[in-house]
């Protein structure tokens, strides 16, 4: 999911993040140190599950009926069906046409069962992993999946890819299509020990497909997909339809069974979040997420809510839930001192926003890992501290003397304890306020942009630009169309943005693309803040390379401890439900996964319920 995408949720959003890969690779039955293991699941925390036979997901309705419409609204506009380059706009629902390797399981933290790969086989020296294709595996043509569409995939995506898979699959040395059906991941060591999971990612695509077509730019050629949904029709900018394919191919294995269960998804796009939302409460959408507060609290008010045809819930989840913020953009000279960003810290008024425009629902967010054993906490001790120890003098000092803390204010809006604070370290930084303005030792004044998508976070942006203006800096807000945004964010054209960093049950490989001097200089990657600090990058590989769970929890502390102190973002805040709206036409199952809500995969349309909502909406 692109940056763009997940702010495309609204202002206020908690944005959790999905479920991602995490250390020592564990095969179904136990890790056998020095024996040749096939498998056909993988984990990283626990043992797998579910055996090799299991019948269907636990959380998933077997029995669930097929048929019927889901429309949903997304933000913006789109110019492609290729999701997985710089150029273009993708449209967010392609990713139904496409299988991958391994499927996840939203019940369990980190496992992964075998989806286009039958099994999995990790060598005895852990150098690598090889996936044998099911036989079964085809293409909505009806040509078979192959090793060489595996190969040509993986190429493809890390040479003409976004940067993010060259830094995921870095570690990578080589891969090989040893037989139709037998493709072999090799590795430049044997310390990245999740890899072998993480390739079990790669969205597998059809070479003969993509043969003399260019895969470095964007086309609204209707692509060819192996998966639950093919592209039925659309008309740009506007609407895109998926249509059930009724003789997919997986429809029977126990990672699909009852899942994909309604025959169309409609994807209709809107430019504003208004328009969106009263397409809601029309009946034009079925579903939503919401993930503004004000609207969950004041925005619900309307006739079908009122008569009951339209139901919300609040669904707990315990989804780390990373890090939402203002990101300042390091590559600017302005931002450079630590003081002046600490200072923007200082006059942010969290708790005024959380009483007067978030109705009480949110939490500062203190970690770049909140919500998980990741996240740092007190002082440095133990293993943290020894990490740290050998990065003395190279990060923050006040990462082995003060524990990490934002401002708390008394949420009145008269923050003058926080302003005072602010300017005195601006002062130290060289700035002072001159006829009311911030200006530096050369007079040039301390102003800049706060680069929004769309309208929703404005009502976040401008008081904290008149907090700012109290200081004598000038913050202008400029919002501009999904589209222009994301061109904006991949060449980091800003001065400050909102960004999200989302986080997984257990960092890894992804942590290289956020955090790294490399990717601070490669456009498109997800190192907003433009992070580049040869410590930092050092301590990320310590993380990448972390030999189990007890280890890579110290070595993680240390990484978030190290980036809070060198006060490179405004942290926002989070939250630890799921907020969702919707028409009273849906089954669903009896629970939820533990880490999911399982919409739109496992629900489908009720008939009666259905009928019963047509009736009333008629009288």
């Amino acid at each position: 999911m692109l940056r763009r995408d997940l702010l495309a949720l609204g202002a206020c959003a908690a944005l959790p993040a999905l479920p991602r890969a995490a250390r020592a690779v564990v095969p179904a039955g136990g890790d056998k140190p020095g024996e040749v293991v096939r498998t056909h699941a993988l984990s990283l925390l626990a043992p797998p599950a579910l055996p090799a036979d299991f019948p269907h997901w636990p959380w998933a309705n077997p029995a669930a009926p097929k048929g019927g419409e889901v429309v949903l609204a997304r933000l913006g506009a789109f110019d492609s069906f290729n999701p997985y380059i710089l150029r273009g706009t993708p449209d967010v629902g392609i990713g139904l046409i496409y299988d991958t390797l391994m499927a996840g399981n939203p019940d369990e933290a980190t496992a992964e069962y075998g989806h286009v790969a039958e099994t999995v086989e990790l060598p005895a020296d852990r150098k690598g992993v090889t996936f044998e294709l099911r036989e079964s595996a085809r293409w909505h043509d009806g040509k078979p999946m192959t090793a060489d569409d595996v190969v040509f995939s993986f190429n493809a995506l890390r040479t003409h890819g976004r940067p993010f898979f060259r830094a995921y699959w870095a570690d990578v040395a080589e891969v090989v299509a040893e037989s139709p059906r037998r493709v072999t991941f090799r590795f430049r060591s044997n310390d990245n020990r999740e890899l072998a999971q993480i390739l079990g990612d790669v969205p597998v695509l059809p070479k003969h497909w993509w043969e003399g077509r260019d895969f470095t730019r964007p086309s609204l050629d209707v692509p060819l997909g192996s998966g639950p949904y093919r592209l039925e029709r659309f008309e740009p900018n506007r609407s895109v339809v998926y249509r059930r394919v009724e003789d997919y191919w997986a429809r029977d294995l126990g990672v699909r069974r009852g899942l994909n269960n309604f025959d169309t998804i409609r994807y209709e796009y809107f430019r504003d979040t208004t328009v969106a939302f009263e397409a809601f409460k029309a009946g034009q959408i079925d579903f939503r997420t919401e993930n503004v507060a004000r609207d969950w609290a004041t925005g619900y008010d309307f006739p079908a809510a009122r008569r009951n045809l339209v139901k919300r819930e609040e669904i707990p989840h315990e989804i780390p839930t990373g890090m939402q913020c203002f990101a300042v953009n390091l590559r600017r000279p302005l931002f450079q001192d630590p003081r002046v960003r600490r200072a923007l810290i200082e006059v942010f008024d969290f708790e005024w926003m959380n009483t007067n425009l978030f109705y009480g629902a949110y939490t500062r967010t203190s970690s770049y890992f909140s919500n998980s054993d990741f996240a740092a906490r007190g002082l440095p001790e133990g293993r943290e501290k020894a990490i740290l120890e050998g990065f003395r003098g190279r990060i923050p000092d006040s990462v082995f003397t003060e524990e990490y803390r934002l401002p708390v204010t008394d949420g009145s809006g008269n923050n003058r304890d926080g302003a005072r604070r602010a300017l005195a370290l601006l002062r130290e930084a060289g700035w002072t306020v001159r006829d009311r303005r911030l200006v530096n030792a050369q007079g040039r004044p301390f102003e800049f942009e706060i680069l929004l998508q769309g309208a929703t976070f404005e009502r976040v942006a401008l008081p904290y630009v008149q907090w700012l203006e109290r200081l004598g800096i000038t913050a202008r807000v400029r919002t501009v169309d999904p589209a222009q945004y994301q061109v904006r964010i991949d060449a980091f054209d800003y001065d400050m943005t909102v960004d999200s960093m989302g986080q997984g049950f257990s960092p890894g490989n992804e942590q290289r693309d956020y955090w790294t001097s490399a990717k601070a200089r490669e456009n498109g990657s997800q190192n907003v803040a433009g992070i580049a600090d040869p410590a930092i990058d050092e301590i990320v590989e310590l993380v990448i390379n972390a030999p189990d769970y007890q280890e890579l929890v110290a070595r993680t502390r240390a990484l978030d401890r190290v980036l809070l102190h060198h006060n490179f973002v405004v942290p926002h805040w989070h939250s630890r439900t799921f907020r969702i709206a919707f028409w009273d036409k849906f089954g669903r199952p009896e629970r939820n996964p533990r880490y999911g809500l399982g919409f739109p995969q496992a629900w489908w349309i009720d008939p009666a319920r259905e009928r019963a909502l047509t009736e009333a909406r008629r009288g």
